[in-house]
């Protein structure tokens, strides 16, 4: 018997629940779309942050491939006059500059995926903010009809407005979850490879990653004519 009576009490207090969702579900689905706009515009922000990130990583790139350049014929100038150890430095130099613009290169592709992925996942919410936002209009125009003519609209159109707005809010949810979680997921994925093949080549597997000094000093001597 007391397993009956709890039963029953907490099915009335479901329907309860229900009734009361059933009642607020319009306010409460403002709410929530209020809630997705500020998250959408927080979205657009790291955007731009990105783009401003990218941008100046584009900046600091020409910078060093300028520096790269005019090291380059300064030390073509000191190998052409003999001075082998000057050109070394210069050499040595370099070769770390390009170390230094291999990296930013790669730091420009990653970010190029970055900001192409956030774009395609705030173009994809601002869409079904939109729709969310026409259901809203016209779940408040059904509701206002339903209070003029309760006997033509009937208790049962409402309840089903509101299950199918719950849906589409439950939807949502999830599929912003697996798009965060994919994102996620593809980052990881883009570094840790790199990571593997810059440690076989620091071992000597396969050909190497960065030019050494004595790369960049023969390539140097090349440009040297036998005249000179």
């Amino acid at each position: 018997m007391f397993k009956l009576i709890s039963i029953l009490l907490r099915g009335r207090a479901h329907d309860a629940e229900q009734a009361f969702a059933d009642r607020n579900a319009v306010p409460l689905l403002a709410q929530q779309i209020r809630d997705a706009a500020q998250a959408i515009q927080s979205a657009r922000r790291s955007v731009a942050v990105a783009i401003a990130q990218n941008e100046q990583e584009k900046g600091q790139h020409a910078t060093i491939l300028a520096r790269i350049a005019d090291l380059e014929s300064r030390a073509t100038a000191a190998l052409a006059k003999g001075n082998e150890a000057l050109a070394r430095e210069a050499a040595e130099a370099i070769a770390f500059l390009e170390a230094e613009r291999d990296a930013s290169e790669q730091a420009q592709a990653q970010f190029a995926v970055a900001i192409d992925k956030l774009k395609s996942i705030v173009r994809a919410s601002e869409a079904r903010l939109q729709a969310l936002q026409r259901g809203e209009r016209l779940a408040r125009a059904t509701e206002e009809a339903q209070k003029l003519d309760v006997s033509v609209a009937g208790p049962g159109f409402a309840t089903l407005d509101d299950a199918e707005e719950t849906l589409a809010r439950l939807r949502l949810r999830q599929s912003q979850n697996e798009l965060t979680s994919a994102a996620l997921k593809e980052m990881e994925g883009a570094i840790r490879p790199a990571g593997i093949i810059e440690k076989l080549a620091n071992a000597g597997f396969g050909p190497p990653l960065h030019s050494s000094a004595d790369d960049v000093l023969a390539r140097l001597k090349s440009r040297v004519s036998p005249a000179a």
